[in-house]
C-alpha cells in the first residue's frame, strides 16, 4: 500500500530516533517531529520512550509551547494532575488564546468528574479552535458522562456536520438515540445522513439494525445489501441480514448469509446454531443436526448448542438421546430453569417420574414461575403419593396464581384424598365458584375422590344455587 508524503516522513524521524537512541549520538530534530515521535510512541502504549523522546525533545526545544502540551498530556495519561495544572496555568500566560490549552484544561477536569467545569472550558476552546468537530467531539463525550443524552446527540450531531467520516461520533449519535428510546427519529437521522454521505457502510448497518428493531425486516435487509455492497467483508451486515431472513421465514437465503460470515472469518458458534435451526424449519434433518454437532464441536461450553441437539431429539421423540445431551448442557449450566423444564419433561415422557419431579423441583428453584411447570411438578408428586408436599407446593403457586380453578381442583382433591373434609370442600366451592365447566378435572384427576359422596353434594348444591 502507497504511504503518504506524512506517513514517510513520520517513518523516517521513527527510524532516525530510534537508530540514535542505540548509538547513543545526540541528532536534532524539529519540534514538531518531536511531537509526531512522542504521540507516536503513547499511541502504541510505549511510555517509557515516550518520555526518553519528551526529556531529549525539552532540551533541544525548551521554549516549545506544543512539546509542553504533549507534557501536559502524559502528566494528564498518569494522573499528575496537580502537575499538569501548573504547566497548563504558565502556558496560558504565555499564549491565552491556545485552544489546546483549554482541551487539556477541560481533561484534567473530566479526570475529576467535574464535567460541567470541561464543558465550560470547550466552550471556551471553541472561540479559538480550527478543528471544531474535535471539540464538539470532546463535549458529546463529557455530556455521556453526566448522562445528559439529548444534549450528548446535540453535540454528535454538530460533529458529523462538520466532518462526515467521524465514525466514533456516527456510533456515538445513534447510541443516544437509542437509550432516548427515539428509534424512528434516528433513522430519519440516519436516512438525511445517507443523503449527504451515500457509500458509508456504518450508516447503512446502523439504520438497519433500527429498522430490525422496528420489525421493519425488508427495509433491515435493503439496508444490510448496502453496507455489504460498499463493504463486502463488512461481517456484521451479513450476520444481521441473516437473522432478518430467519424473521421472514427465508431460510435458505439465512443460510446462505450465515455461510457468508463463516467464509469472512473463523466459524462462530453462533452461526453454525443458527444454520442448523434454519435447515431444522427446512424439515431438512440431517443438515439440522450435521450443524448442531459443528456448534458444539466448535464451542462445547455453549450449552445453547446442546439444548439445540436436545430440542432436536425430543422433536424426534428420542427421549433417550436428548437426556443425554440436556445433561450436557445442565453440566453447563445447572440453575437454568428452562434447562431443567426441558431435564423434567424427558425424564416425564420416559416414565421416569422421580426424576421427572426432581427436574420439575430444580426449575421453580430456580424461577420458573410457569402455571404448567407447577402443575405437572405437583401432578407427579400427587402420582408418587407425596401429597403433603403437593399441597405444600400448590399453596405456593396459589400465591402466584390467586383465581386459578385448576390449583383448586387439586388442592380439594388431595385434602379429600387426606380425609380432610373440611379443607376439601373449601377448595372445591373456590373451583367451581371460578370455573364449574371444568368440574370433571376433579374426575380426571382424582377418580376415588370424586365417587365420594360428600363431593357429590357439594358439587349438586353449588350447581342449584
Amino acid at each position: 500500500m502507497q504511504l503518504s508524503e506524512e506517513e514517510e516522513d513520520r517513518n523516517l524521524s521513527l527510524s532516525k530516533f530510534e537508530s540514535m537512541l542505540k548509538t547513543n549520538k545526540v541528532l536534532f530534530f524539529d519540534s514538531e517531529e518531536f511531537e509526531e515521535i512522542i504521540l507516536h510512541y503513547l499511541d502504541l502504549g510505549k511510555n517509557n520512550l515516550a518520555k526518553k523522546a519528551l526529556k531529549l525533545a525539552l532540551e533541544q526545544h525548551p521554549k516549545s509551547t506544543g512539546l509542553k502540551l504533549v507534557q501536559v498530556e502524559m502528566l494528564v495519561f498518569e494522573d499528575k494532575l496537580d502537575n499538569a495544572e501548573k504547566l497548563l496555568n504558565e502556558l496560558y500566560a504565555i499564549e491565552p488564546q491556545n485552544e489546546e490549552i483549554y482541551i487539556q484544561k477541560a481533561n484534567i477536569y473530566s479526570k475529576k468528574d467535574l464535567h460541567e467545569k470541561a464543558i465550560e472550558y470547550l466552550k471556551i476552546a471553541l472561540s479559538y479552535t480550527d478543528d471544531f468537530a474535535d471539540v464538539y467531539n470532546l463535549m458529546g463525550m463529557e455530556y455521556l458522562f453526566m448522562d445528559n443524552l439529548e444534549l450528548a446527540k446535540d453535540s454528535f450531531i454538530k460533529c458529523l456536520e462538520i466532518d462526515l467520516e467521524d465514525q466514533s461520533a456516527l456510533y456515538n449519535v445513534v447510541y443516544c438515540f437509542e437509550f432516548l428510546e427515539q428509534n424512528n427519529e434516528a433513522i430519519a437521522y440516519l436516512n438525511s445522513y445517507i443523503d449527504k454521505n451515500p457509500y458509508s457502510e456504518i450508516a447503512w448497518h446502523q439504520v438497519g439494525r433500527l429498522y430490525y428493531a422496528e420489525k421493519e425486516y425488508e427495509k433491515a435487509i435493503r439496508a444490510f445489501e448496502f453496507a455489504t455492497y460498499i463493504d463486502d467483508d463488512f461481517l456484521g451486515a451479513f450476520m444481521e441480514k441473516a437473522k432478518a431472513f430467519e424473521r421472514l421465514k427465508q431460510y435458505e437465503k439465512a443460510i446462505e448469509s450465515y455461510i457468508k460470515t463463516l467464509e469472512l472469518d473463523d466459524p462462530t458458534s453462533y452461526a453454525l446454531l443458527r444454520i442448523g435451526k434454519c435447515y431444522e424449519k427446512l424439515g431438512n434433518k440431517a443438515l439440522a443436526l450435521k450443524y448442531f454437532n459443528k456448534t458444539v464441536h466448535e464451542d462445547p461450553l455453549l450449552d445453547k448448542g446442546w439444548i439445540a441437539i436436545t430440542d432436536f431429539y425430543v422433536r424426534q421423540k428420542n427421549f433417550q438421546k436428548a437426556l443425554y445431551f440436556v445433561n450436557k448442557a445442565l453440566a453447563i449450566d445447572n440453575q437454568n430453569r428452562l434447562y431443567w423444564k426441558r431435564f423434567a419433561s424427558i425424564n416425564k415422557a420416559m416414565n421416569l417420574f422421580e426424576e421427572a419431579e426432581f427436574g420439575y423441583r430444580k426449575a421453580v428453584e430456580f424461577g420458573d414461575y410457569q402455571m404448567d411447570t407447577w402443575l405437572f411438578w405437583v401432578d407427579i408428586l400427587q402420582f408418587l403419593g407425596e401429597f403433603d408436599a403437593a399441597i405444600e407446593s400448590l399453596l405456593q403457586a396459589s400465591e402466584l396464581f390467586p383465581d386459578s380453578f385448576e390449583i383448586e381442583y387439586r388442592l380439594a382433591g388431595l385434602y379429600y384424598m387426606l380425609n380432610k373434609n373440611v379443607k376439601g370442600k373449601f377448595h372445591l366451592s373456590n373451583a367451581l365458584r371460578l370455573n364449574i365447566e371444568s368440574v370433571n378435572l376433579l374426575e380426571t384427576l382424582f377418580p376415588v375422590v370424586w365417587m365420594k359422596k360428600i363431593v357429590q353434594s357439594t358439587i349438586s348444591n353449588y350447581k342449584n344455587i
